[in-house]
């Protein structure tokens, strides 16, 4: 999608801090983070949000959740982390293109919310 900030991301039109990459994903560091390791896997797919990604293929939604263990572990988020997704205004999703926070690297709290 020509207007959208992870797709210009995607082709490399706006610089990020690429953490991994492959086929089905790309992922890089939050600009903003929310906690001492924060990444954002991204579909390479343009859809939306999670409500959407039964567009993408089974092999990609696959691809994204291994892809989301690797950087773990390519973290040292051995001690544990949170996935999060927001999908939709209530939620507060700023950029309308699924993704995924890693977040991690220090005690979360014990609310969601």
């Amino acid at each position: 999608m020509a207007d959208c900030l992870f797709c210009k991301i995607i082709a490399g039109e706006i610089p990020s801090a690429k953490v991994y990459e492959d086929e089905y994903c790309y992922a890089f560091r939050d600009i903003h983070p929310q906690a001492p390791v924060h990444v954002l896997v991204v579909s390479k797919e343009h859809v939306a949000n999670v409500k959407e990604a039964a567009a993408l293929s089974d092999a990609s939604l696959a691809a994204i959740i291994r892809a989301i263990g690797k950087i773990a572990q390519q973290e040292n988020l051995a001690e544990g982390f949170r996935v999060v997704t927001n999908c939709g205004k209530n939620a507060c999703q700023s950029v309308n293109h699924l993704h995924f926070h890693i977040l991690g690297g220090r005690q979360m709290a014990d609310q969601m919310a």
